[in-house]
């Protein structure tokens, strides 16, 4: 696959600080560029993601990776795996997410929150009230609608680069887990 739309140029102070911050300018934010109403709004959204502590960030990195795992957004996994690191998260865990129902290293809540993840991101959605009752019961209210707030981020994210054509950058090649191969997954 090849990017289907050009990338920008970006604000030299902005691509110094991503390239300082990640070694490299992401694609999808050089591609999202060339409508900087969109990209501000994009940014700004994301950026307050961050700030959301209802939910761990690993349950919410998980979440994410079994989203691009789904749809096939292997930029999405490749920056995950990223970030996974960077945040000290469980190595073993991340490299797990695409194979998450035949690994035997998650707990009953990131299995749920992967159920999720994969429920919220199959169209039309397939939650069950069973698995919401079971995620508001151990995350409370603010949590699921956090949790549920993220996985359509992740949704929105993951669709819009793979419909661009953005693919793996190689974020997860400056770490030790391997990017795995998300068309062997589902």
């Amino acid at each position: 696959m090849t990017i289907r739309v050009p990338r920008a140029d970006l604000p030299a102070e902005l691509q110094e600080a991503l390239i300082a911050q990640l070694g490299s300018v992401p694609e999808p934010l050089a591609v999202i560029h060339n409508n900087p109403a969109v990209a501000e709004a994009n940014q700004g959204f994301a950026a307050k993601l961050g700030t959301w502590d209802a939910v761990d960030d690993s349950l919410k990195t998980f979440a994410h990776m079994a989203v691009a795992a789904q749809i096939g957004c292997s930029w999405c996994l490749d920056i995950n795996y990223f970030l996974a690191i960077s945040r000290d998260l469980d190595a073993t865990k991340a490299s797990q997410v695409p194979r998450w129902r035949e690994a035997d290293v998650f707990s009953p809540l990131e299995r749920d929150v992967l159920e999720y993840a994969e429920a919220m991101t199959t169209t039309p959605t397939t939650v069950t009230d069973e698995l919401a009752a079971r995620l508001l019961d151990r995350l409370g209210a603010a949590g699921l609608v956090e949790l549920t707030a993220y996985i359509g981020f992740a949704n929105m994210a993951g669709r819009v680069n793979t419909a661009h054509g953005i693919t793996s950058q190689g974020y997860s090649e400056s770490c030790d887990i391997p990017l795995a191969d998300v068309r062997k997954v589902g």
